[in-house]
């Protein structure tokens, strides 16, 4: 039976470049999450009788949340729901099943790398059939929706089984309960070289990765250690838990510090990785090196050749605009297209479904390529061990040849995180508002070139994107990048990216060598002054 309800808008479920997020006590109120999902669904067309993929990264209300869904996709009309067993999956493995089984979209019930549990972070986004995040148009007329919403549509189906694979049929509708892994394993075993890597480990290669109670441990145990003959123990915290394990699921150098500091012992294993909560951001951490992000885009790209998925090269290389310029040096030297975006991962998803571009990154440690459309933590970690087994050199031999051959750039992110929003805004208002002024400045010794407010014309549908962020370039190549980011669910996070680019002085301390530029923000931004912070939460 499909009942109609009765309910009333709430104000604040204007989605953000990855969806709805709010404290798990927000979407406890009466009908919120349903307003939300009956929102995206009369936001569509077309989806009668159609597929419809659903799964999360396990965090607190995750089951809860994905019942109301798979009931009131019911009462919508949708033939089909796909469903991951125990209501999990991955991010990207979530794109891969919209595309391999051309569904007409999905739900992808996740916070990301923020906290879970009854007190903290979740969240709801919809992709499209391409597998991507939702473009503007839609999550907008999805907010306008929600301002206006007076009903929404459920199905009475009873006790839903997800943790059975297998086909059921409830209220006209099929509900089929699948491995949320096995399609996602076999993607990534027709890309990599598994009979080398599965070498490699027979040669007493040893690894360590953290999955961090997170969604990635179901992934990680069946690909590292069962397909891949990993020793057992080399995925740890591999298994998902509603609130991950009381941690904070970010693959930072905070709060994967544990990694961090074995890596760096002196009885290091070979190789270092982790991922966040909902399985598409990574860590690379080899022994005695941390690979920064922009340099993993960069050297994940000059080495891609060597797996069999990107054996005919590269179309392209595209990176959001705080990422550092170390790969747009490996797309000259290929003599490929190097695209600069805004953050978030759908404006790298017209340059793929282009042709345009093959693989992507962002300096907050997404990296992915055409195979799905969403970041991929493991796809990054499979495709450095692909490399580590053909090149038979370590970690950080191939970062130190890489920077000898193209150079280095000296990069850092300072978070300032939780800080107030009226701070925080106004210092980005009365900067913007200074950086006409800017150029020809000397700042502790260094001159200021150019200084704008990033707008990205989309080379694709010709959209223009504004008010990306505020970039200040100086002269010989060093730069700041300042920004606010939406990515948490309380306060405000401004994030200063710090650049200098050094083609000749490869083994300098890196907070050092940034320490001018670092103090060129402060004057420059005053950044003391307005969050009223002396030091960032983290530096990565």
């Amino acid at each position: 039976m499909i009942r109609t309800v009765k309910t009333t808008p709430y104000t604040d479920q204007k989605p953000g470049t990855s969806g709805l997020r709010k404290k798990v006590p927000v979407f406890q109120q009466e009908n919120y999450a349903e307003n939300f999902i009956q929102s995206v669904f009369d936001s569509l067309e077309g989806f009668e009788g159609k597929t419809l993929v659903i799964g999360g990264d396990g965090r607190f209300l995750n089951r809860e949340v994905i019942g109301k869904a798979i009931r009131m996709a019911a009462a919508n009309g949708f033939g089909k729901v796909m469903v991951g067993q125990g209501g999990i999956l991955s991010t990207p493995a979530a794109s891969n099943v919209i595309r391999k089984y051309k569904a007409f979209g999905g739900l992808v019930l996740s916070a990301s790398h923020n906290p879970g549990g009854p007190h903290e972070d979740f969240g709801i986004k919809y992709n499209i059939g391409n597998g991507g995040p939702a473009p503007e148009k839609i999550t907008n007329a999805i907010y306008e929706r929600t301002k206006s919403i007076g009903e929404y549509r459920i199905a009475d189906l009873g006790a839903i089984d997800l943790d059975t694979v297998g086909t059921t049929v409830a209220g006209g509708m099929t509900i089929e309960v699948i491995d949320p892994v096995k399609d996602y394993a076999a993607l990534m075993e027709s890309l990599f070289d598994f009979a080398a890597i599965r070498a490699m480990f027979k040669g007493g290669f040893r690894m360590r990765f953290d999955a961090m109670h997170a969604v990635t441990g179901p992934y990680a145990k069946e690909i590292l250690e069962n397909r891949l003959g990993a020793p057992e123990g080399t995925a740890r915290n591999f298994v998902p838990l509603e609130d991950f394990g009381g941690h904070h699921p970010d693959p930072n150098l905070v709060h994967a510090k544990e990694l961090y500091d074995e890596m760096f012992a002196p009885d290091a294993p070979d190789f270092g990785a982790a991922s966040d909560g909902d399985g598409d951001r990574n860590l690379i951490i080899g022994r005695q090196i941390f690979v920064t992000p922009s340099d993993s885009l960069a050297m994940l790209a000059a080495n891609a050749h060597l797996a069999p998925g990107y054996k005919a090269g590269l179309k392209g290389i595209a990176r959001s605009m705080p990422t550092s310029g170390a790969a747009d040096r490996v797309a000259e030297k290929l003599g490929i297209g190097m695209y600069e975006t805004p953050t978030g991962w759908k404006f790298f998803g017209n340059l793929l479904d282009a042709g345009m571009a093959t693989i992507c990154g962002e300096e907050s440690a997404g990296t992915g390529s055409d195979h799905v459309r969403e970041k991929d933590g493991l796809w990054a970690v499979l495709l450095w061990l692909n490399i580590l087994a053909v090149r038979k050199e370590s970690a950080k031999a191939i970062a130190e040849k890489h920077w000898q051959t193209y150079g280095r750039n000296y990069y850092s992110r300072h978070d300032y995180e939780e800080v107030a929003s009226e701070g925080a805004n106004r210092l980005v208002s009365e900067l913007r508002a200074r950086l006409s002024s800017l150029p020809g400045t000397k700042v502790r010794g260094l001159t200021v070139a150019a200084a704008d407010d990033f707008a990205y014309h989309d080379p694709v549908d010709g959209s223009v994107s504004e008010n990306q962020g505020i970039r200040i370039l100086f002269e010989g190549g060093s730069r700041l990048v300042l920004r606010l980011s939406g990515t948490g669910t309380s306060g405000a996070t401004l994030r200063l990216y710090v650049e200098r680019y050094e083609p000749e002085k490869l083994d300098l301390e890196t907070q050092s060598a940034l320490a001018d530029l670092i103090g060129a923000a402060e004057d420059i931004a005053g950044i003391r002054k307005h969050t009223g912070r002396d030091k960032p939460s983290v530096i990565t």
